[in-house]
């Protein structure tokens, strides 16, 4: 991984802190290997970036997204952002909070297609 700067530490810690409803319905069902024993970690930082969940043993970042992300320059960033890990390796689902809300199973079973 490349460098990072030493704050981001400190907003990820931030952001674990004041999660939204969707983040703590998912880490719910995502932390303590409950999911068919995989290790997640939320609000990681990856390089300069914080994701909201990673897993190391699928290569896979999980990012929810509200109505922030319909916002043309808020697009572009994410658009920029997901390229770059991307072209690192790394897999990229994402997911509206409403789907986490209103079907969590849903979410939970295409996570879980990234394993095979």
């Amino acid at each position: 991984m490349s460098a990072y700067p030493h704050y981001i530490i400190d907003i990820a810690r931030q952001l674990r802190k004041r999660s939204t409803i969707s983040e703590k319905i998912l880490w719910g069902r995502l932390r303590r290997h409950q999911l068919d024993e995989l290790k997640f970690k939320r609000q990681h930082h990856i390089g300069r970036y914080i994701v909201d969940f990673f897993c190391s043993e699928l290569n896979l970042i999980i990012e929810l997204e509200g109505g922030i992300h319909e916002k043309e320059n808020q697009k572009e960033y994410d658009d920029v952002r997901f390229e770059e890990l991307e072209s690192r390796g790394f897999k990229i689902l994402r997911i509206k909070n409403d789907e986490v809300v209103n079907n969590i199973e849903n979410v939970l079973k295409k996570i879980l297609e990234f394993k095979h």
